[in-house]
């Protein structure tokens, strides 16, 4: 009888088979669509202009004891971009100026803003003591919401209508952008008016006088390009 030859040994097969690990992740995949709440977009929610009715005289001008004007000046700095020194906008060294009804050449009456923290002379504060009165209310109906006394949608209603109330002091904001202050200096004014309910604004040029006030501050916009 001849030996069996012990050195052969029997080869199984390794091969893997992914299909059933297909199925899986598509029942995995369609589980997570159908649980997973969508995300919401966290883009900045800017209060546009009211649509209340206003008299053509007082779209001109405000009035002196409402107008609160922001002169938004951003700065600049050489920075090397393929070799070459260019001047590009530096928003961590942007000024802000502000000074509230008419301009007042012989007084002087503009100040330099702040804009870091939230303590005397930043932005926040300057539009926290504008608009005290509806900031007060809205603050009253927040409370209520928080306590489950209101719905969030009730709330929203509430804080429209305080923002609109034209029996409220409230403040008229005149943002005025020099030519080197960028987009991302007008977009951190909006975001404190934003955060103090201030729905009455609007963007316009430098006058004659606004520069003048800048020039005795040691602001120099002649020397710009």
């Amino acid at each position: 009888m001849a030996k069996k030859d012990l050195s052969r040994q029997k080869k199984f097969d390794t091969r893997i088979d992914f299909t059933p690990m297909v199925d899986m992740n598509m029942l995995l995949i369609t589980f997570f669509m159908l649980c997973t709440t969508m995300i919401k977009s966290q883009t900045l929610s800017v209060a546009l202009p009211t649509n209340e009715k206003v008299e053509q005289q007082d779209q001109e001008q405000a009035k002196q004891s409402e107008a609160l004007t922001i002169i938004v000046d951003g700065s600049s700095k050489k920075m090397l971009i393929d070799g070459k020194d260019v001047m590009m906008a530096d928003p961590s060294s942007a000024r802000f100026f502000y000074y509230d009804g008419q301009p007042d050449l012989e007084n002087l009456n503009i100040k330099e803003s702040n804009m870091k923290g939230t303590g005397e002379g930043t932005l926040r504060a300057i539009f926290t003591e504008r608009n005290k009165d509806a900031i007060k209310l809205i603050n009253e109906q927040k409370a209520k919401w928080r306590a489950g006394e209101i719905t969030e949608e009730e709330y929203n209603k509430k804080r429209e209508s305080i923002q609109d109330d034209s029996n409220l002091k409230r403040p008229v904001v005149m943002i005025k952008p020099t030519k080197q202050a960028s987009y991302a200096d007008v977009v951190a004014v909006l975001d404190e008016m934003q955060i103090n309910n201030i729905s009455r604004w609007r963007i316009e040029n430098l006058n004659k006088d606004d520069s003048t006030m800048l020039s005795k501050l040691g602001v120099d916009l002649s020397a710009r390009k």
